[in-house]
């Protein structure tokens, strides 16, 4: 999924009226999975200037990014700290691990060409779904507007039990790029 789409599914599932930072907290942990996605492309797009095709096309596949992206999309590792974290007395934290996992079961059911290792640090083993939010011999063509759907039903459920400003902004920034990202209006779609 778009990490706009996990953002929103995140708040949506784990996020609290009237409680902003366990919110904030499933956000953060629906964002987290993607983060060094966006550290590492961001830097060698941005300031390696590196081309996007060979930063999506070969070093997204490469040895090394994908040993980054087992660690940080480990449902064994979050699976510990949830476990860890759910002694808490404050409910931001399991929020924003619980987001995190969501994440993780999104990813693990709609990535084929793209998936990543999930099982680290005791398997490097990939699995393929037969289904991918984007590609279009996976059944890209289906899941993004169904995405985008539930995006959309969601974004609707969230401004509605969120009235600050702050969150109701952040909450159609969030269509918004699900919007663009998702290949609707004729874009292609984004992987």
């Amino acid at each position: 999924m778009n990490t706009s789409a996990h953002m929103i599914f995140g708040a949506a599932a784990f996020g609290r009226p009237g409680a902003p930072r366990v919110t904030a907290a499933a956000v953060l942990g629906s964002l987290a999975p993607d983060v060094s996605l966006y550290l590492m492309a961001g830097w060698a797009l941005l300031v390696a200037g590196i081309a996007p095709e060979i930063v999506f096309g070969r070093l997204y596949f490469s040895e090394g990014w994908q040993r980054v992206f087992a660690i940080d999309n480990s449902f064994l590792l979050w699976g510990a700290v949830l476990a860890a974290t759910s002694r808490l007395r404050h409910p931001a934290a399991p929020a924003f691990v619980a987001a995190g996992l969501l994440h993780l079961g999104f990813d693990f059911a709609l990535h084929n060409e793209d998936a990543r290792p999930m099982f680290w640090p005791l398997s490097d083993w990939v699995f393929r779904s037969p289904f991918s939010y984007w590609d279009r011999a996976h059944y890209g063509a289906v899941i993004a507007p169904l995405e985008w759907g539930a995006v959309l039903l969601l974004g609707l459920l969230l401004w509605r039990r969120h009235r600050w400003l702050w969150a109701r902004v952040l909450i159609v920034l969030a269509v918004l790029a699900e919007t663009l990202a998702s290949g609707l209006f004729g874009m292609p779609i984004a992987h």
